[in-house]
C-alpha cells in the first residue's frame, strides 16, 4: 500500500467509507489493505478461526462482534494462522488477546481494545454477509484500506 487513507479519501471523497471508530492498531503492519471478508459472531471465536485457516489471498477479515469487549475474539495463535495463511489484516470490532505477541506478526490487526478473557466456543457464527458498524457496512469483495489515519471501504 503505497497511497496514505488521507490522500486516497482526497483523491475519491464519496465513493469510499471513512470508519469513524477510533480502533486501536494491534499488529506488526499498520497500513494494509485488501478485499473485505467477514464474519459476525459474538464473543465466541470457531467461525473467525475456521476463516483464518483458508488461504486468505491477501485479504482483509472484518469481524462484527457487537462491540463486546467481554471476551477476546483473537489471540496470537489465531492472529498466527492468518500470518500463515497470507491474509493482510483483520478488523475487529471487538476485543484481542495476546496483544504484545501479536505486535511482533506481519499483519494488519485493529480491534476496539482487549481482554485476556478468552471466547467461547460454541461454533455461532456467520461468514461472508453484509455487516455493519461505526456507520459503515462492510460487504464481502469491496475494497479496504488501513493505515495510522483509519480505515476506508468502498461503498
Amino acid at each position: 500500500m503505497t497511497e496514505s487513507t488521507a490522500d486516497l479519501y482526497d483523491r475519491l471523497g464519496e465513493a469510499l467509507q471513512s470508519l469513524p471508530l477510533q480502533l486501536r492498531s494491534f499488529g506488526g503492519r499498520a497500513a494494509f489493505s485488501g478485499p473485505v471478508r467477514t464474519v459476525r459472531c459474538f464473543e465466541d471465536n470457531v467461525v473467525l478461526k475456521s476463516v483464518l485457516e483458508t488461504p486468505g489471498d491477501g485479504a482483509v477479515l472484518v469481524v462484527d462482534g457487537g462491540g463486546s469487549l467481554d471476551r477476546a475474539l483473537m489471540g496470537d495463535m489465531i492472529a498466527g494462522l492468518a500470518v500463515r495463511n497470507g491474509w493482510a489484516g483483520v478488523v475487529i470490532h471487538g476485543a484481542i488477546r495476546d496483544s504484545a505477541d501479536i505486535a511482533r506478526l506481519p499483519l494488519g490487526v485493529k480491534a476496539l481494545g482487549t481482554n485476556p478473557r478468552k471466547s467461547t466456543k460454541e461454533g455461532v457464527g456467520e461468514i461472508d454477509v453484509e455487516v455493519a458498524f461505526g456507520g459503515v457496512v462492510f460487504r464481502p469483495g469491496a475494497r479496504l484500506v488501513a493505515d495510522e489515519d483509519g480505515i476506508l471501504v468502498e461503498r
